[in-house]
């Protein structure tokens, strides 16, 4: 399968999903202009692992900002999570960020994906 390794921009974020190598993480900010069009090859990047994915998947979000567009992708992104057997979400937040940790256990609320919230 194809590695998607994106450089994460001022208004985009890093997005790393490499099968082979087990590494699956959306980190720093997300406000692109074009949400639904920013993420749509990472939904269908998704889809096509779900067919065949590793025994255990984890996925770190490490984000510092999004805006409201993107809450939906991310929550797309979790609800094709929540089909793939063995995944585990990693929510990252700074420890002084108490808006980024609530955002986490919303999400955790909204799907059955089992989250380990991390502060650092």
């Amino acid at each position: 399968m194809e590695i998607i390794n994106l450089e994460g921009a001022e208004d985009t974020p890093k997005i790393i999903l490499d099968k082979s190598n087990g590494i699956f993480e959306i980190s720093g900010r997300s406000l692109p202009e074009d949400t639904a069009e920013f993420y749509r090859p990472i939904l269908d990047w998704l889809s096509r692992y779900a067919q065949t994915p590793n025994s255990k998947t984890q996925f770190t979000f490490k984000l510092e900002y999004f805006n409201t567009a993107s809450s939906k992708l991310i929550l797309d992104i979790l609800a094709k999570l929540e089909a793939i057997p063995g995944t585990t979400v990693e929510w990252y937040f700074h420890e002084d960020d108490e808006d980024m940790e609530e955002a986490g256990g919303e999400f955790s609320e909204l799907v059955e994906v089992p989250f380990d919230f991390k502060a650092y």
